[in-house]
């Protein structure tokens, strides 16, 4: 089987991210297999997927103890509750019509003390909007911030909102992938830094249902 490297991305600066105490794992979206692969041979722990792709989702399951193979809305139903100690979302929540629906359903398949990771692209991340404000364009592409299969937006407040809204507490936010542009550094320095959230292209988000107070940044 032949797939893009959509489905084979590694997505190594999201396993920091993932307590080391995971026993078991859900990767929603998990492509081909490799994070949640990469993930198994971390921590030892037992590691689910899913994923629309059917060809992706058949090399995910030679790596993977389980994966379910549809959409996630359709399917997630037939997962466990309260079995996962921690579920990933890597890119997906953009891609999806309700991700309002997915999020709250999510929170009965995570244990006591279980966390959601995700990350999320920022529309703010400065390349992006210079693109808009100063060239006047807004092109949809095969990837980024405007991939065209993208049907959110977020900004950094947005998705803070998003997991409130959802009843999730935000224990960790931080962003990843920062622009190098000379441009940034020189509205950021011109505005006092108030602009900083534009830095970064993701944003990498840890949430629990609640209790914990939060480390949001």
């Amino acid at each position: 089987m032949t797939l893009s490297g959509y489905y084979n991305r590694p997505r190594t600066e999201m396993l920091a991210f993932v307590p080391s105490t995971a026993r078991r794992i859900l990767d929603v979206g998990c492509g081909a297999g490799l994070f949640a692969s990469r993930l198994k041979d971390k921590l030892g722990a037992e590691v689910w997927g899913i994923e629309l792709e059917p060809e992706a989702a058949a090399l995910a399951s030679q790596k993977l103890d389980r994966v379910l193979s549809g959409d996630v809305l359709s399917i997630f139903g037939e997962l466990p509750d309260g079995a996962f100690d921690c579920i990933v979302l890597n890119d997906i929540l953009e891609h999806l019509v309700e991700p309002e629906a997915l999020l709250v359903g999510l929170k009965d398949k995570l244990a006591l003390q279980g966390r959601l990771v995700a990350s999320i692209p920022n529309v703010r991340h400065f390349p992006n909007l210079w693109e808009l404000v100063v060239q006047g364009r807004w092109e949809y592409s095969d990837e980024g911030i405007l991939d065209r299969t993208h049907l959110r937006f977020y900004t950094r407040r947005s998705m803070v909102e998003l997991f409130e809204r959802c009843g999730y507490r935000l224990q960790t936010m931080i962003g990843i992938h920062p622009t190098g542009s000379w441009k940034f550094r020189l509205v950021n320095f011109l505005t006092f830094g108030r602009w900083w959230d534009m830095k970064y292209l993701q944003f990498a988000c840890v949430a629990d249902v609640g209790g914990l107070e939060s480390e949001a940044q």
